[in-house]
C-alpha cells in the first residue's frame, strides 16, 4: 500500500468537523513529562483530524533514536512511513474496527471512560523493525462523539519478538478497573479462539497476583464465578495449573 492512501484511508476512519480546545490538556501533559524519568516507553498527544502531534515526550528520542521536532513537524505521514509495509493492512484495519466498534456499541457517554490497545512494528533510527504496543486514551470528541485528540502511550519491544496484530477497547467499570469489551486478532489466531472478554480480564488481573476475591470485587462477580472462569481458561488453554498459565501469558501480554 502507498503512503499517500494511507492518508485518505485514515481520514475516513476518524472523519471530524469539529476543532477542540487542547490548551488545558498538552499543559497538563507538558507538567507531568518534566518528572518522568527515561524508559522504554514515551506518549504523545495525538489529532486525528489534522493528522498532527500536539506534544511529543523527551522519551520519543531515547526510545526510537529519532529527532520529536522533525516528527511533530511533518506529522502522521512521517510516522506511517516507518511502519512495517507488511503490519499496514492490519494495523488500518484494527483502527477502523475499533472505531466502528465505538460509534455502533459505546454510548456517548461512556466514551470518556474508554482506553484501546494495538501494536505494529516501526522502524527505529538505526533501520530496526522494533515491536510497538500503543495504548490511547480519548481526550476530546467531536459532535457526533467521535474521539479525535488521544493520549497515547508507546511502549518499545524487542524486535525479536513475534507478535501478532491485535486490538482492543475496555471500558472503566464502578471500581475504577479496566473490563475488555472488545478483542480482535488481525494475524492469526491465539488468544482470540475460545477466550471470552470476562475471561480475557480475570486473565490480566491473574497476571497482577490479584486472588479471586480481589478479582471478584473488581470485576463485580462472586469469587465463585471467577473461579469457574479460571477452571475455563485453563481447559482452554489446555495448561493444568493457574501457575502454568501465567508463565504462558508472561510472554504474551500484548493479547490481553
Amino acid at each position: 500500500m502507498k503512503y499517500n492512501q494511507i492518508k485518505d484511508l485514515y481520514k475516513t476512519i476518524f472523519k471530524s468537523y469539529d476543532k477542540p480546545s487542547l490548551k488545558e490538556h498538552i499543559n497538563k501533559i507538558l507538567e507531568l513529562d518534566n518528572f518522568l524519568p527515561y524508559s522504554s516507553t514515551f506518549f504523545c498527544v495525538t489529532n486525528t483530524q489534522d493528522l498532527t502531534f500536539e506534544f511529543i515526550s523527551k522519551n520519543f528520542n531515547a526510545c526510537l533514536g529519532l529527532d520529536p521536532i522533525e516528527m511533530k513537524t511533518k506529522g502522521m505521514r512521517y510516522f506511517w512511513s516507518r511502519i512495517h509495509p507488511d503490519d499496514i493492512e492490519g494495523w488500518l484495519t484494527a483502527l477502523n474496527k475499533l472505531m466502528e466498534f465505538t460509534l455502533g456499541e459505546i454510548s456517548e457517554d461512556l466514551r470518556e471512560r474508554a482506553n484501546y490497545t494495538w501494536n505494529f512494528r516501526f522502524k527505529n533510527a538505526d533501520g530496526v523493525y522494533v515491536n510497538i504496543i500503543q495504548n490511547t486514551t480519548p481526550l476530546a470528541f467531536d459532535t457526533d462523539g467521535k474521539p479525535i485528540i488521544g493520549l497515547a502511550h508507546y511502549t518499545i519491544l524487542h524486535p525479536n519478538i513475534n507478535m501478532e496484530i491485535t486490538a482492543s477497547a475496555k471500558l472503566l467499570n464502578d471500581q475504577n478497573e479496566y473490563e475488555t469489551i472488545y478483542f480482535n486478532n488481525f494475524s492469526q489466531k491465539l488468544l482470540n479462539e475460545g477466550i471470552s472478554n470476562r475471561e480475557r480480564d480475570v486473565i490480566r488481573l491473574l497476571l497482577l497476583d490479584y486472588s479471586s476475591k480481589i478479582i471478584s470485587e473488581k470485576l463485580n462477580i462472586s469469587p465463585h464465578t471467577v473461579d469457574t472462569h479460571r477452571r475455563n481458561i485453563l481447559k482452554k488453554m489446555k495448561v493444568s495449573s493457574t501457575g502454568e498459565l501465567i508463565g504462558m501469558l508472561k510472554r504474551n501480554q500484548h493479547f490481553l
